[in-house]
């Protein structure tokens, strides 16, 4: 039970990341985005061209990073793919969300123009790399031993770690930042928030540039910790929502707790079911903590 509990931590943290940068995007723009998900996909498969298929050809070496199964030219493509993402997800902003934003196209209209960019986004993933599960490295190293009987590959040592920089940076930007406060100013209200000389368009444009980031770097750190796919970030996002849900809608801290608790519940439910039911556990949960919290556990009252 104890090991179900730490895989939860580790399955919640990328759940968590995920999730962070959704309610960023809702808090500033006020509508679902679908193609989240497939945002994280993008994420993973371009740090799959890179690490796997260009950089290896270019003859970059790799710089083992002690027992992890990657390296340094694994970090870097990270860091690559996060920018990459972002730049895809402010194109599509530009393109397609802020034409309709501006002729006061409803929530509804936006949300479904999103849900057309997870179709054409995943289309394209099928495409270029065909339906086969993908793997960044085959090479398999022994888990760690550790107290309580809890086994611990070291991959998933640096998912815990990543996860916690990320959100300790996003926490000192949000916070300790001027930026960080024109963000949560407009959150709060954007009218006014504009009206007190905040650039508005600036914020929506660097929220999208963290909320996609945020959710490349989770894709990456799934395909770490499993395997990739093509649908795999449509299979995350109901996770997503729900972790969103669960924490308070708009809530950064809530979207990080309330992933957290998704994975747990999931892990750990595979003692008593199949996992074919994780899911349907996690969605009971949510749905019973609503009942109590129906504005989520860290929502405005």
């Amino acid at each position: 039970m104890t090991e179900l509990i730490v895989y939860g931590v580790v399955l919640g943290s990328i759940i968590a990341l995920g999730a962070i940068g959704l309610t960023l995007l809702y808090g500033i723009l006020r509508f679902a985005h679908f193609a989240h998900g497939d945002l994280m996909t993008l994420g993973a498969y371009v740090v799959l061209l890179l690490n796997v298929e260009l950089l290896p050809g270019l003859g970059i070496p790799e710089l083992k990073l002690g027992s992890i199964s990657f390296g340094g030219r694994m970090l870097g493509s990270l860091v690559i793919s996060m920018g990459v993402t972002a730049a895809v997800a402010l194109l599509i902003d530009r393109l397609l969300y802020h034409p309709l934003r501006a002729r006061n196209s409803s929530p509804i209209i936006l949300a479904m123009a999103s849900l057309g960019i997870a179709f054409i986004m995943r289309s394209l993933i099928y495409i270029i790399w065909g339906p086969q599960f993908w793997f960044y490295s085959q090479e398999l190293r022994p888990a760690w031993e550790l107290p309580l009987e809890v086994r611990l590959r070291p991959d998933q040592v640096f998912i815990l770690v990543s996860v916690l920089v990320l959100v300790l940076l996003l926490y000192l930007l949000l916070q300790r930042t001027k930026f960080g406060k024109a963000m949560r100013a407009t959150a709060d209200n954007p009218q006014l928030a504009w009206v007190c000389g905040i650039d508005t368009e600036r914020v929506t444009a660097w929220t999208w540039i963290l909320g996609a980031a945020l959710a490349a770097a989770a894709g990456v750190l799934y395909g770490v910790d499993a395997q990739l796919r093509p649908d795999m970030g449509w299979s995350f996002l109901l996770p997503l929502f729900a972790a969103v849900i669960l924490g308070g809608i708009g809530s950064p801290l809530g979207a990080l707790v309330g992933g957290l608790i998704l994975g747990v519940v999931q892990q750990v439910s595979t003692a008593f079911l199949l996992p074919t039911y994780k899911p349907a556990v996690a969605f009971l949960v949510l749905i019973l903590l609503l009942f109590v919290r129906p504005r989520g556990l860290f929502g405005s009252a």
